[in-house]
């Protein structure tokens, strides 16, 4: 395909992209009563647009002792974007998601469809480039997640993007552009401020390019990611007293997939006994904040696992079971017709990932970069726990690069080479 024709396939895509997440958002997903997780991502963002800082201090916000601590990526996004509404920086949050973000979003979700045809692109050639991107353009759960103020949307292409600039992990050159692993690193960091679970990404792809010996792209990678992570830690310690990489969101969330009446998927809306259990165990530690409760969920969470460690091992297999079969309690939370535009598309694309997964091993051209925020999720569900929102930025867009190059490979009647 020539550049020309790269270009307008590209620019077609985006538009069907941004057509779609739109279509859905303002046309059907409007006045939506919100979840949990959005009422407190756009009530910090009210905060922080009204100039009152990176709080819940605010008349019509939860009680302390109710309140989860939260990344700032995501909030400040949305404080960004809703900036020039008056009524969003001195009013009440709103009680739906605004048009203004809806409208952004569907643009941000439509350069993630890029990202995941240029992943592929780089991968598989061309023609799987251009499958992927159609794939993902229509892909439901990438349709909709734009159309929630949830951080998954944002995350999901800053996460792509990150892997895209990775080329010193794709690459078997020699001379790989520093900047690029540089521009990686900083993408992880930010990455990480909107969702703390992509923090062992950096990790991971640090070691990775250790064993290849690319020692200086190892550094690069790490302190870029640590200087843009550096000042939100420093604000952590001065204001909780004590270190916080981004948020203390990790011992409820830990205690959520590591506990007696866990079931392996799903948060605490998708388990009522296990959201009791929650509520009673704050009001054991009645007007701690967040960021002091944990320590206790931590150690909470611990006694359980040296007190019954073959329930728990059973408990992690589960959670490995529920990650890619979409059986669990948070998949069915919703309507019968989201349950099953959800699951289907993901069954579909399942064993064709595989397929084309193994087809680029076979021929030494498997995006690493990409399979390494797929071993990180993977990873961060089985320690913590696995469901529907968590799978969606990083797997599916894994699963239609997989899907995209075995579809590519095959023999087709017709040509997705336009140019």
């Amino acid at each position: 395909m020539t550049p020309g024709g790269r270009l307008r396939v590209s620019v077609v895509v985006f538009l069907v992209a941004v057509v779609l997440r739109l279509a859905f958002g303002l046309g059907y997903w409007n006045d939506k009563p919100l979840t949990r997780d959005e009422q407190e991502y756009l009530a910090l963002a009210a905060s922080l647009a009204g100039g009152h800082g990176f709080t819940y201090d605010r008349a019509d916000q939860l009680p302390v002792g109710d309140r989860f601590s939260r990344a700032p990526g995501y909030p400040a996004f949305i404080a960004a974007v809703m900036w020039p509404d008056d009524d969003f920086r001195v009013d009440r949050a709103p009680t739906s998601v605004p048009i203004a973000l809806e409208v952004v979003q569907a643009a941000v979700g439509a350069v993630g469809v890029l990202l995941i045809g240029a992943l592929t692109r780089r991968a598989a050639g061309p023609r799987a480039g251009v499958v992927a991107a159609w794939l993902a353009a229509f892909h439901p759960a990438l349709v909709w997640i734009s159309a929630y103020a949830l951080s998954e949307a944002l995350f999901s292409t800053v996460a792509l993007l990150g892997a895209l600039a990775l080329s010193a992990l794709d690459s078997d050159r020699e001379v790989t552009p520093i900047w690029r692993t540089a521009a990686a690193g900083a993408l992880a960091g930010l990455g990480a401020l909107i969702r703390p679970a992509a923090l062992p990404f950096v990790a991971v792809g640090a070691v990775w390019l250790v064993l290849r010996r690319r020692w200086m792209h190892a550094a690069v990678l790490v302190l870029a990611a640590s200087t843009v992570l550096a000042p939100w830690t420093a604000r952590n310690l001065s204001v909780h007293g004590r270190f916080i990489l981004v948020a203390a969101g990790g011992g409820v969330t830990f205690w959520t997939g590591n506990h007696s009446a866990a079931v392996g998927e799903g948060d605490l809306a998708a388990n009522p006994q296990l959201k009791a259990f929650d509520q009673a165990f704050r009001g054991q530690h009645s007007g701690l904040t967040a960021e002091a409760l944990e320590p206790h969920y931590y150690a909470e969470s611990w006694r359980y696992i040296r007190a019954h460690p073959l329930d728990w091992l059973a408990l992690e297999g589960r959670k490995l079971f529920y990650l890619f079969v979409p059986v669990g309690p948070s998949y069915l939370l919703h309507s019968p017709l989201y349950y099953w535009a959800s699951v289907l598309p993901w069954l579909l694309l399942l064993p064709l990932a595989i397929a084309g997964y193994l087809q680029m091993v076979r021929l030494r051209r498997v995006p690493r970069a990409l399979l390494a925020h797929v071993l990180v999720t993977i990873a961060v569900c089985v320690i913590f726990f696995p469901q529907e929102r968590f799978r969606i930025p990083i797997l599916d867009p894994a699963a239609i690069v997989g899907a995209a190059a075995f579809l590519a490979s095959r023999p087709w009647p017709w040509s997705v080479d336009t140019g």
